[in-house]
C-alpha cells in the first residue's frame, strides 16, 4: 500500500470518526437541554466534554480537509501565471503548511507526554476530563495533516499521473 493510499484511507476514517463524535455530542447537548428545561436535571459535565471534544474533532478532520482540498485557498492571482510558476507557488504553500503542522508537533510533544504521565485534567465543575486525549489528537492530526500536505506537493508539483501517460 502506498503512502498516498494509506493517507487517504486514514484521513477518511478519522473524518468519519470525527463526524460520529460530533453527532454524539449533539445528542449529549440535546439531552442536556431537554434535561434542564423539562426535568430540571441537566447532564452534569456536558460543558467540559464539549470543550475537550471540539479540539479533538477539529484535528481529526484536518487531514481530510487538506487531502480533499477543502482548506481555504486564495488563488485568484496565481491562476493567471504560467504553469511552472503555479507549481512553484503550490510547492511553497504545501511546504509552509507541512512546516506549520511540524511546528505544532514539535511544540506540543513535551506537553503531551507530560499530560499523560502526570494525569492532567481539565475542568473544575461536575466532571474532570483528562487532557491527554485532546493533546495527543492534536499531535496525530497534525502529523497526518503534514503528511497530506507533502502528498499534495508530490501530486500537484510532480504530477505523477501525467508522467505515466507520456
Amino acid at each position: 500500500m502506498s503512502l498516498i493510499t494509506f493517507s487517504d484511507r486514514l484521513s477518511k476514517f478519522l473524518m468519519v470518526a470525527a463526524a460520529t463524535w460530533a453527532f454524539g455530542l449533539s445528542i449529549l447537548v440535546m439531552g442536556n437541554i431537554i434535561g434542564r428545561s423539562v426535568f430540571e436535571s441537566p447532564i452534569y459535565g456536558t460543558a467540559e466534554i464539549v470543550a475537550a471534544s471540539i479540539v479533538i474533532i477539529v484535528f481529526l478532520q484536518a487531514g481530510y480537509a487538506i487531502r480533499s482540498r477543502s482548506m481555504l485557498k486564495a488563488d485568484f492571482l496565481v491562476v493567471h501565471l504560467p504553469e511552472v510558476v503555479q507549481r512553484i507557488f503550490l510547492a511553497i504553500g504545501y511546504l509552509l503548511g507541512a512546516a506549520f503542522f511540524l511546528m505544532i508537533i514539535t511544540g506540543g510533544w513535551e506537553e503531551s507526554v507530560l499530560s499523560y504521565v502526570e494525569g492532567e485534567f481539565e475542568g473544575e465543575g461536575a466532571l474532570r476530563v483528562p487532557s491527554w486525549p485532546a493533546r495527543w489528537t492534536v499531535l496525530i492530526g497534525s502529523g497526518l495533516a503534514m503528511i497530506n500536505y507533502l502528498v499534495l506537493a508530490y501530486i500537484d508539483v510532480f504530477k505523477p499521473n501525467s508522467l505515466d501517460s507520456d
